[in-house]
């Protein structure tokens, strides 16, 4: 096995239309005949269009859009979303892989979307991971009415890109890609937002240093991405080369180490423009934190919830090279996060966590950044603290902390004035 191309079996599953589907097949309609939207409708024509049916969107109406958006000749049918549904119908699904593979090798992404990965399983049920795909997606569709298309790769990027890509538009659900594909289905891949982890926001960031497709990014220098994006841009850079270093069986590690997080869900929708002000407070906390606990933290967890109707969102981590405190770099990690994944719709709650905890005992300089401007920050940071340690989180407050979306002033006097 080669270090930076490792040759695993690993299974990209989604359930196609998953919500829309569910709803039909309850119902014991077609989703690929029947023109079904999961919509709130109570909210109007203004709803967001949670799903829509292939057969919808074989007629060009987009999921997460909003009902004015659909042209006036297409007939729909609206059913309201149904949460505890898609929720029962998903741990049915789960049960199945779960038959294939142990939960070891089983990462749940989201509510509809699983790896699997089946490379020492092979060998026990005689078949090609093709086949075994196959076999799985059937027994999916038997047991739940639900259709799933699937990816293949030797890791979960280049499995997820070919289900994203091309699994959809194959007669039997599944693509499978290799290394060599890499040239000929990868590069090609443009709009940049079509490739797995870059999204509208990450995709106008790399527009901006002349990036318009995948191979223009694989081609970039990676020093100058790292420059730009920290850890971001050299992962950036490694999955436009069909790089991926990581390992199902890592997610559930990562879950049992030291962590500091912090949650909040908000009292209204948010957005681009207001949430910022929201991740920039919640970092000050937990920086504050580390200090308080004289810790300094190695990776670093962010997470969007979407409104509640969408029931959705993501959250991914960055592992850093060098263990930090800073408030600034952490929140410029989190904002990196959220430009890459970002996905225009309502916000309701944000997510961060540091794990991999280890004791500030020392510092590694950096030869190649200011590292007096670093420690003369670090000593504002700490000086920040103890004021509002000795005299409450309020005594100190930033101009941002007057405005209206902000929720600094009223969450310090929640959870009491000094610092954990």
């Amino acid at each position: 096995m080669n270090e930076i191309y490792p040759e695993r079996n690993i299974l990209c599953i989604d359930l196609k239309s998953f919500f829309a589907s569910c709803e039909c097949v309850e119902m014991g309609l077609d989703p690929f005949t029947y023109p079904l939207v999961v919509a709130n409708k109570k909210q109007g024509n203004g709803a967001i269009t949670l799903a829509v049916t292939p057969y919808l969107k074989s007629l060009g109406v987009k999921s997460r859009g909003r009902l004015y958006e659909i042209k006036p000749n297409i007939k729909y049918f609206i059913a309201n979303p149904r949460m505890d549904l898609y929720i029962k119908k998903s741990k049915e699904v789960i049960s199945i892989y779960l038959d294939f593979v142990s939960s070891e090798d089983l990462h749940i992404y989201s509510i509809d979307e699983c790896f699997l990965d089946v490379t020492h399983y092979l060998k026990m049920y005689k078949m090609t991971d093709e086949e075994l795909a196959l076999k799985i997606l059937n027994t999916i569709y038997d047991k739940t009415g639900l259709t799933a298309t699937c990816g293949i790769g030797p890791n979960m990027l280049l499995a997820k890109v070919a289900m994203d890509i091309e699994a959809k538009h194959n007669k039997n659900n599944i693509a499978k890609w290799t290394y060599n594909d890499i040239k000929d289905k990868l590069w090609p891949i443009t709009p940049l937002s079509n490739m797995w982890g870059i999204g509208k926001r990450m995709e106008k960031n790399l527009n901006n240093l002349g990036i318009y497709k995948v191979e223009d990014l694989a081609k970039m220098d990676k020093n100058v991405l790292k420059d730009k994006f920290g850890i971001m841009g050299l992962e950036l850079w490694n999955h436009a080369n069909g790089i991926d270093l990581s390992v199902i069986k890592d997610y559930k590690k990562l879950a049992k180490t030291e962590s500091y997080s912090h949650s909040q869900v908000l009292f209204k929708d948010y957005n681009e423009n207001n949430i910022k002000l929201i991740i920039n407070e919640m970092v000050e906390v937990l920086t504050a934190r580390l200090r308080k606990n004289n810790k300094l933290t190695k990776c670093i967890g962010f997470g969007i919830g979407y409104s509640k109707e969408i029931d959705n969102g993501f959250y991914h981590t960055i592992k850093l090279d060098t263990a930090t405190d800073s408030t600034a770099e952490i929140l410029k990690y989190c904002l990196i996060i959220f430009d890459k994944f970002y996905e225009n719709l309502p916000i309701r709650k944000v997510s961060i966590s540091l794990a991999n905890l280890e004791k500030k005992e020392s510092k590694q300089l950096n030869l190649f950044e200011n590292s007096i401007i670093e420690n003369k920050n670090g000593h504002i940071n700490e000086q920040i603290d103890e004021i509002k340690n000795r005299f409450g989180k309020n005594s100190l407050l930033k101009a941002t902390n007057l405005l209206n979306d902000s929720t600094a002033i009223e969450r310090n006097k929640k959870i009491g004035g000094h610092y954990a």
